[in-house]
């Protein structure tokens, strides 16, 4: 994936989107431990997007782990859309279509918590009805309860049509900077290494 960098700075007199609420009957929720299968469904139909499938490595076993512990490393948001069923009793089934995960990281410029947002997806069948925006509004109301300074995220290059919808409700490019990763081989190798004195005088 070639990402950009897009941030939304808060403010809280601010209204940032619009409900986009229709008459369909469509709702965001944080998951829970029972939603565990659908979110890894959900994260493979993600990677799958991305033109990434073989990436996921997540189980089930993990994201409890991570997710769902005493101190989560991460969260998530579910978007749901409600169907009424055809039987002779009538019911009403939510099905998942969408999540975002999200975590808290710092800003020493602003001195305040900042919202990462690590993944955004929603189901094709689903998407142009409003649950995107809803999912970003709901997160940027996450965002003020804790004080945040900012939401940012990275969006693929490629994705022309995902960077219209982030500018539209206010994400800026971050053109300057560039995305920098270490994968787990290589956190290995510079955690026993000793660098040279002319590579660390960083």
């Amino acid at each position: 994936m070639r990402p950009r960098t897009l941030k939304l700075q808060l403010k809280k007199k601010t209204k940032l989107i619009k409900n986009t609420h229709k008459a369909t009957a469509m709702r965001i929720r944080p998951a829970t431990a029972a939603d565990l299968s659908n979110i890894l469904k959900l994260i493979h139909l993600k990677a799958e997007f991305d033109g990434c499938p073989e990436a996921v490595e997540a189980t089930p076993e993990a994201l409890n782990a991570t997710l769902f512990a005493a101190n989560p490393m991460a969260y998530i948001l579910l978007a749901e859309s409600k169907t009424q069923s055809t039987t002779p009793v009538a019911a009403t089934h939510s099905l998942p279509v969408g999540f975002a995960s999200y975590h808290f990281t710092y800003s020493t410029f602003l001195a305040q918590p900042s919202l990462w947002l690590d993944d955004i997806f929603i189901k094709e069948t689903h998407r142009n009805c409003g649950l995107g925006a809803e999912l970003i509004r709901t997160l940027c109301q996450i965002a003020l309860k804790h004080n945040c300074g900012r939401v940012d995220w990275t969006v693929d290059k490629q994705n022309q049509a995902g960077i219209r919808f982030y500018q539209r409700i206010g994400g800026q490019l971050q053109t300057q900077v560039h995305l920098c990763r270490l994968n787990r081989s290589a956190i290995d190798k510079m955690a026993i290494s000793t660098v040279p004195a002319h590579h660390a005088r960083q």
